[in-house]
């Protein structure tokens, strides 16, 4: 039976979450509704990953708004594996293996690649972490740094007492290696945010995840009009309006903040696309003040994001708000926007009752942790991905994946079961993603 908001029951605010996560409140109908089909939903993305292999790996920000659950943001270059709640890990070391077995039966050696930048500490453990799963995996890993002017091994000591060895990377023909190392796969940590290096161009090794998926090709507007045709299939499967687990969007490609080129287009899209959430409320008899993102169609780190509930906010933007739109990591100027549907987050952390969302990380097709990112000074309207947050782990070992149905439907793993779905449902997109920039079949 086709489920509607209007049948359930629509609260202001998700009770407080409270390590160590002893209750998570009621679950939601939609929730309890996924719980039901969970049969359906199992064997349906098992035939969805022999079609379409799953990416090695993946990050995906989901919002609870407590009528929705929506993912937001899907990250194919993820960072934040020293998050993970070490119970985590063995999954991790599981899903690698599957990954790599796909991808390179004889592979045994890996050349890891990480962003530039060596002074964000955080940055450095979760590649340190991501290090020792691939080790513990069985392979051999080196880590090949493509800063310019590195041209000798260097030793990054972190505040967790683990260091990294960082050696610059050497193409010969066309293959890339270190002094005596030669890899069988190139593994990317770096999102390409500014280009696709030409040492890394038409190499014999496989370079996973592909060239064309770094943020100097891929766009997030071509990412969500995927996930829309999978939240339409999936919808259909189990009789639910597709709106409970998709963000409406549009965007604009031609756009300049300090300039204010593409102004009329951001206001114009801003307000049919708050009429349409508008609707929607109607419909269901939400009460909430719909709103969107408007956000770098390319990019990540939480940079060039704003939230606007009328399409006079664009208009009357001041300097101070052109600047911090104008431009994305490593500086790289913002030329093109996506306005998406502002997912309220009804879930919040600690005695401060800070406003928090899930972060699921998956590898290969299997969900393996994920965490809270929570923000004391931001509100359910905002972005949380900013200066100020921080991080907590999903506090148990089978996170996401093992629904308990001998609980209550309130049950932790019932309401972390529905979000692995969902984060799975991104990572789907994110597959024929790949398979149609990399132009693979799809069997």
């Amino acid at each position: 039976m086709m489920i509607h908001a209007s049948e359930a029951t629509v609260l202001s605010a998700l009770p407080n979450l409270t390590p160590p996560l002893a209750s998570c409140g009621s679950l939601k109908r939609l929730e309890a509704h996924l719980l039901a089909h969970q049969p359906s939903i199992e064997h349906w993305l098992r035939q969805q990953w022999l079609q379409t292999p799953a990416p090695f790996y993946a990050s995906v920000d989901l919002r609870n708004a407590g009528f929705k659950i929506a993912p937001v943001d899907t990250n194919l270059f993820p960072a934040g594996f020293n998050n993970l709640n070490t119970t985590s890990l063995p999954m991790c070391i599981h899903a690698v293996q599957s990954a790599l077995s796909r991808l390179c039966s004889t592979a045994t050696q890996i050349l890891l690649i990480p962003e530039n930048h060596t002074r964000n500490q955080f940055y450095l453990e979760s590649v340190a972490t991501l290090r020792d799963v691939l080790d513990n995996a069985g392979y051999s890993v080196r880590l090949g740094s493509l800063i310019p002017d590195l041209h000798a091994p260097q030793t990054v000591n972190l505040p967790s007492g683990k260091s990294l060895y960082l050696e610059p990377v050497m193409r010969e023909g066309d293959r890339v290696k270190l002094q005596d190392f030669d890899p069988c796969i190139v593994l990317l940590n770096n999102d390409l945010s500014s280009g696709r290096p030409a040492i890394l161009e038409n190499l014999s090794q496989k370079v996973i995840p592909p060239l064309s998926l770094g943020w100097s090709n891929r766009l997030k507007s071509e990412h969500f009009t995927h996930y829309k045709q999978v939240a339409q299939e999936f919808a259909q499967l189990i009789s639910l309006d597709p709106w409970f687990i998709d963000p409406l969007f549009s965007y604009c490609h031609e756009v300049d903040f300090m300039k204010k080129e593409g102004e009329a287009c951001l206001a114009a899209q801003v307000e049919m696309l708050l009429a349409a959430i508008q609707r929607k409320y109607d419909e269901y008899g939400i009460t909430h003040r719909p709103f969107v993102i408007v956000k770098a169609d390319a990019g990540s780190y939480g940079m060039g994001v704003m939230t606007v509930h009328s399409p006079e906010e664009i208009q009357s933007l001041n300097r101070k708000q052109r600047t911090r739109m104008a431009a994305t990591k490593e500086g790289q100027k913002i030329t093109k926007a996506i306005i998406q549907e502002g997912v309220y987050t009804f879930e919040t952390w600690g005695e401060k009752n800070s406003v928090a969302e899930p972060v699921v990380y998956m590898m290969d097709r299997f969900v393996v942790g994920g965490f809270y990112r929570v923000h004391t000074d931001r509100g359910v309207n905002e972005n949380l991905n900013a200066p100020g947050m921080h991080f907590e782990p999903l506090a148990f070992p089978e996170p996401c994946c093992m629904p308990d149905k001998k609980q209550d439907a309130d049950a932790c793993p019932n309401r972390f079961y529905a979000y692995g779905v969902i984060a799975r449902l991104a990572l789907l997109a994110a597959a024929r993603e790949v398979a149609e920039t990399e132009q693979i079949p799809v069997l």
